[in-house]
């Protein structure tokens, strides 16, 4: 990570914009409608997984109209780099008894696919009414375990993607589109 000490160092960060707010958008409309027709008016619990996917969860929830609750949890597996651990820590667990909802999960990136294998294993284990995985990127050619989103709104290749909520050492999470990071 390159250290940030001015807008010069963090916009040097920004080697290309690969998915514009715009398509962003036009996106998570689309998806909102997919879950809505899913859902048919039956209420729903949207979990997001933090930090990452608040800002995709704030306009996921605003593109549906059934009605819904909202549930955080927090897990890491990337500490001050770009590069997992490989080690899935639940740092934040849901408040909501899960048994009484249709779960959506919703996340802004699958890779290796380990964090999401694990929260919905756990998930599962509490018995929701249904469960399903609505992820803003995925980035099939890095996966290490057998996953995949129920719904994913963009397939990127392998780069190291920052904005919209997805950061680098914190940074970032600030933009409005998807970019990828320059590592030089």
């Amino acid at each position: 990570m390159k250290a940030i000490g001015s807008v010069e160092d963090f916009n040097s960060c920004i080697k290309r914009v690969i998915i514009t707010k715009e398509e962003i958008d036009a996106a998570i409309k689309k998806a909102g409608k997919e879950i809505d027709r899913i859902y048919d008016g039956r209420p729903i619990l949207l979990v997001s997984v933090l930090k990452g996917a608040f800002v995709f969860m704030a306009d996921l929830c605003r593109a549906v109209s059934v009605p819904c609750h909202i549930g955080f949890m927090c897990a890491k597996s990337y500490y001050e780099g770009t590069t997992s651990s490989g080690v899935v820590k639940i740092t934040m667990d849901l408040d909501q008894d899960v048994s009484k909802y249709h779960v959506v999960v919703v996340e802004d990136i699958i890779d290796t696919g380990r964090t999401l294998n694990d929260i919905v294993k756990l998930l599962k284990s509490r018995n929701p009414l249904s469960l399903h995985v609505v992820a803003l990127l995925d980035k099939p050619s890095r996966r290490l375990v057998e996953f995949e989103a129920d719904l994913a709104l963009f397939t990127i290749p392998d780069h190291f993607v920052i904005g919209y909520g997805l950061d680098c050492a914190e940074y970032f999470r600030n933009l409005p589109y998807i970019a990828e990071y320059n590592q030089e």
